[in-house]
C-alpha cells in the first residue's frame, strides 16, 4: 500500500505530527512518500519523490495543516482522482476531516477501507486578454476578481452561458463553489450550500447598490465576468493561494471542473453536524 504525505513546513504542529505518522506506517509496512523539499526539512531523503514521480496505485494523500493546505494540496500537488485525508493543525478546519488528537484512533479504519470517499465540484477558470486565453486555472473553494488596495470600486459585466445577468459596482465579485460557500462568499453574505448540491454561487462583495445579492446558478452554465475600465490594481485569487494582477477589459470564464476533489470523510460524517460545530467554534476562536 502507497500513501502520500503534503505538509504545511511552516506548522510546527504539522512537521511533528507527519513524523509520528511515518513512523506509525513504518510499522504497518505502510510504504509513503513526500516532496523533496518535506523529505529534506524532516531528514527523510529516502522517502522523497516529486510529486509527478508518486506511484500511480497511490491509496490516499494525507494532508497536514489547515483548510488553506488542503485547497492548494486539491489543486496543484495531488493527482486526479486520488482521495484526500485532511488532518486539522490550523485553525477552523471545515475541509479537514481529522483532528490530531483523534488521528491514531481514526488511521486504522482509513487503511482498512472502512470510510466514505465524498466528491467536490472544483472550478475551471480561464483569464482571457483582448480575446486570447492567456491562463487556465482550477479552484476547490472559489474564484475571486477584488479591487486592490486603493479605495475605488470596480465595474464588473455579468454574464450567465452568454445571457446579460447585471453589472456591478462593487469592490469584488466571488465565484465559488458549494464548498466555497462557507468561506469567503459566506463572509460577503452570500448562502450556505450544501456541498452535494451542483451549483456555482455568484456574490458581490460591498456592491453599491441595495438589490444587489447572491445569485445561484446551475453547475451546467458558465460564467463570464468581464472588467470595465479601471485604472488601479486588480487581481483573480484561486482559493486564496494564488493570485494574477488583471487589466482593464480582462474577461474571466468560471465553469464547473471536468474534475473533482475526493474527500475522505468517517462514516458518520455529517455536513450539517460540521456546520453547525464549525461556525460555533469560530465564534470562540475570533476571541
Amino acid at each position: 500500500m502507497n500513501v502520500a504525505l503534503v505538509v504545511n513546513m511552516e506548522k510546527e504542529e504539522a512537521r511533528k505530527v507527519c513524523r509520528k505518522v511515518l513512523d506509525w506506517l513504518e510499522t504497518r509496512q505502510v510504504k509513503a512518500v513526500v516532496s523533496p523539499e518535506v523529505g529534506r526539512e524532516l531528514g527523510r531523503d529516502d522517502l522523497a519523490l516529486a510529486p509527478r514521480k508518486w506511484p500511480d496505485d497511490l491509496r490516499f494523500v494525507m494532508v497536514f495543516g489547515g483548510d488553506g493546505t488542503l485547497l492548494n494540496a486539491a489543486t496543484t500537488v495531488v493527482p486526479p482522482g486520488v482521495p484526500i485525508l485532511g488532518v486539522n493543525t490550523g485553525g477552523l478546519g471545515f475541509l479537514t476531516e481529522v483532528e490530531v488528537s483523534d488521528l491514531f484512533s481514526v488511521l486504522p479504519e482509513i487503511l482498512e477501507g472502512n470510510h466514505l470517499v465524498e466528491e467536490r465540484l472544483m472550478l475551471e477558470a480561464a483569464l482571457k486578454r483582448e480575446g486570447r486565453e492567456i491562463g487556465r486555472y482550477l479552484a476547490l473553494n472559489d474564484v475571486v476578481v477584488t479591487k486592490g488596495p486603493l479605495a475605488r470600486l470596480v465595474r464588473f459585466k455579468v454574464y450567465v452561458d452568454g445571457v446579460y445577468l447585471d453589472t456591478y459596482l462593487a469592490d469584488g465579485l466571488i465565484i465559488s463553489t458549494p464548498t466555497g460557500s462557507t468561506a469567503y462568499s459566506l463572509s460577503a453574505g452570500g448562502p450556505i450550500v450544501n456541498p452535494n448540491v451542483k451549483v456555482l454561487i455568484v456574490t458581490p462583495i460591498c456592491p453599491h447598490t441595495l438589490y444587489s445579492r447572491s445569485v445561484v446558478v446551475s453547475g451546467k452554465e458558465t460564467v463570464s465576468v468581464r472588467l470595465g475600465e479601471y485604472t488601479g490594481a486588480v487581481m483573480l485569487t484561486l482559493d486564496g493561494q494564488r493570485g494574477y494582477r488583471l487589466e482593464s477589459s480582462d474577461e474571466i470564464v468560471v465553469r464547473q471542473a471536468t474534475r473533482v476533489a475526493h474527500l475522505i470523510r468517517k462514516k458518520d460524517w455529517s455536513f450539517y453536524r460540521v456546520l453547525r460545530h464549525k461556525l460555533r467554534e469560530g465564534e470562540s476562536f475570533e476571541r
